[in-house]
């Protein structure tokens, strides 16, 4: 059972300790809860005391899949208190409540200079990690934030924003992200097929940019969600074919755009049938290589155009940050289950299998936290 409520804070350590629970991959789907050495920082970085740590979809498939040499601590949608700064360390003190990007690009290279930041080589080395091979390390007490992303991925939390709400940044960003490359324009129609978490929040996007969002998803229970968000155009996937509820809803053109937020490749020729000739597709769940049926001729003669956008962008990191800080879109809302770390595994296995009540899980370290405020040590 998840843990309802936002968890504070406790004031009452008074050192950082030796060791320290994580959540540590092992091979294909065996995740353990073991205790670890609390990572040592060096000069220029940060430890980080985590308080809560989103589960994405990216570290539940290299959990499945095996992807990944073992042993790894993931976890990179993360929130939580300075617990100690290394040497030459100025903007930020033992205290802040802080969230972190675990990638940062070098913005010099040819990828970076062509605004294809996920491609470059520094972007993809992770800069945040728990132990072992830098993965992530949010399903953990500790993290070790490397000096670049100290200096360029680590933002300070407002007061009156919850940790909660600061770890949907790096997530949001990558919304982002997506809907720059689809290019919803105002007027338009827009199918968002999927509304899970990630597929709420690119609908809230692109109606942002002015599109007429129309929600689709298998769950009732998903779509009364969306209906809660003001999104009245929605489609019971488990009753109709979304391609024909789209159709009928646009003089039997179909969708200027569609997303596709569902990680299934069996759904992209349903995405490509409801997007009208010359209409956009984008793959944003698509993250596991493999082999899909496309009909080549909707590409060519149908003029349809399918767009992939995988992680952040650093030019949207500060409209990425406004958009979480100033609330104009309550995250918390999309979390239905929330987990103490010691209660890990359940929560990737409910992550990993979603039930029709439950939308986004996180990882709580922060359970065992009392107070309202927490001061770390200067090392």
């Amino acid at each position: 059972m998840g843990i309802a409520g936002q968890i504070a804070i406790d004031d009452r350590a008074q050192s950082i300790p030796a060791t320290m629970l994580a959540a540590v991959y092992r091979g294909i789907n065996d995740v353990r809860l073991e205790t670890v050495p609390v990572p040592a920082i060096g000069p220029g970085e940060l430890l980080l005391r985590v308080h809560t740590c989103g589960v994405c979809g990216t570290d539940l498939k290299k959990i499945a899949t095996g992807s990944h040499s073992a042993p790894r601590i993931f976890g990179h949608e993360t929130s939580g208190v300075v617990a100690a700064v290394g040497a030459n360390v100025r903007n930020f003190e033992p205290g802040d409540r802080v969230m972190v990007f675990h990638h940062i690009p070098c913005r010099q290279c040819y990828y970076c200079r062509h605004q294809t930041f996920a491609q470059c080589l520094t972007y993809k080395r992770v800069g945040c990690t728990a132990g072992f091979e830098p993965s992530g390390g949010g399903f953990a007490e500790y993290v070790r934030v490397m000096d670049w992303i100290v200096d360029q991925g680590t933002v300070k939390i407002p007061n009156d924003v919850s940790f909660e709400q600061a770890c949907f940044v790096e997530p949001v960003n990558t919304c982002m992200k997506g809907i720059e490359a689809l290019r919803p324009q105002s007027g338009e129609t827009v199918l968002a097929i999927g509304q899970g978490p990630i597929g709420v929040i690119l609908s809230v996007l692109a109606r942002r940019a002015g599109a007429t969002v129309i929600t689709s998803d298998l769950y009732p229970e998903r779509l009364r969600i969306a209906k809660s968000l003001g999104f009245e155009h929605v489609i019971d996937a488990s009753q109709f074919d979304a391609a024909d509820s789209v159709r009928q809803q646009t003089e039997g053109r179909g969708a200027d755009a569609v997303i596709l937020a569902v990680g299934s490749n069996g759904l992209i020729r349903s995405a490509m049938d409801a997007a009208r000739p010359g209409g956009r597709v984008l793959l944003f769940a698509q993250t596991q290589r493999g082999e899909v049926v496309v009909d080549p001729a909707a590409i060519c003669v149908d003029e349809k155009a399918l767009v992939g956008s995988y992680s952040a962008s650093v030019d949207l990191q500060e409209e990425s940050i406004r958009f979480v800080m100033n609330r104009e879109m309550d995250l918390e809302q999309l979390i239905s289950h929330r987990f103490p770390l010691q209660d890990a595994a359940q929560a990737l296995e409910l992550a990993a299998h979603p039930q029709p009540s439950s939308m986004k899980v996180v990882i709580q370290p922060g359970t065992t936290w009392k107070d309202q405020a927490w001061e770390g040590n200067k090392q």
